[in-house]
């Protein structure tokens, strides 16, 4: 299982194994194998620290070990945040053996954004998703990749069901909430059924997102140090991405199953 994200977070290991600990949950360490972290290239050279990335990796780590915590985690550090730098860590990530691959980042839709597709998204036989964002009502690249699961964000309250929880679309308002829509440049792949949109539709499948409903997170490196709160489809994305992974590998046609950060262009 690959984790994608841009800059280095020195203390992403550590960060991972007090949030299993904990939780009671296995460890996970790179003596063990369980763990690895490179850069975009598979460098053990990693590119420079970034505070508000690192944050971002903590979340992704932890949402890992807790969905599948039996899982090897790759946490593919690119040099930077575009997208093309981004991309070719997917790539790295595919390349090193990760079925799964969680991508928890997003910028605005561009024409070329269908090359985007073939260079770095469309890896038959792996399992990808993408944030669809966090701003509302609105597309976002690589959710609207054709070759990715786009994850949207729910709200989650508690019930007195058998589930113990009732769930809504996360939309605190117009600026504030999951991203979904038509994409303006990504053709509708052959599974989407949908008469709604004429290109790609988002989003595929949800989980929680809402900061009021977040998750806990332990982080030493980006803002106060030790546990918080976060939200967004940051938190959905490699949700998601762990719910494949318990599954198993996906077949070798599978072509998309795979606080959101934006790269530019």
């Amino acid at each position: 299982m690959a984790i994608v994200d841009a800059y280095n977070d020195p203390n992403a290991a550590a960060n991972m194994a007090t949030y299993r600990s904990q939780f009671g949950l296995p460890a996970c360490t790179a003596a063990s194998g369980c763990f690895k972290q490179v850069s975009q290239t598979g460098s053990s050279t990693l590119p420079s620290a970034n505070a508000g990335w690192a944050e971002e990796e903590s979340l992704d780590l932890d949402m890992v070990s807790a969905i599948a915590p039996n899982a090897h985690v790759i946490l593919v550090e690119a040099k930077s945040a575009t997208t093309a730098n981004l991309g070719t860590a997917v790539n790295e990530a595919v390349k090193l053996g990760a079925k799964f691959v969680s991508n928890s980042y997003g910028g605005s839709e561009a024409s070329a954004d269908t090359t985007y597709d073939s260079e770095y998204y469309n890896h038959p036989g792996v399992a990808i998703t993408a944030s669809a964002g966090d701003s509302g009502y609105g597309v976002e690249y690589p959710a609207a990749s054709q070759y990715v699961t786009a994850v949207g964000g729910t709200s989650l309250s508690t019930a007195s069901n058998s589930r113990g929880w009732t769930e809504s679309v996360w939309s605190t308002s117009s600026t504030e909430g999951t991203g979904s829509g038509c994409s303006a440049y990504d053709p509708k792949p052959s599974w989407q059924k949908d008469t709604g949109c004429s290109k790609r539709t988002v989003a595929d499948v949800s989980a929680v997102a809402d900061p009021a409903t977040g998750v806990a997170v332990y982080d030493t490196y980006g803002g106060d140090p030790g546990w918080e709160v976060f939200g967004g489809t940051s938190v959905a994305s490699p949700l998601i991405a762990s719910v494949y992974a318990d599954a198993g590998t996906p077949p070798s046609t599978t072509r998309r199953r795979a606080c959101t950060r934006t790269p530019p262009r």
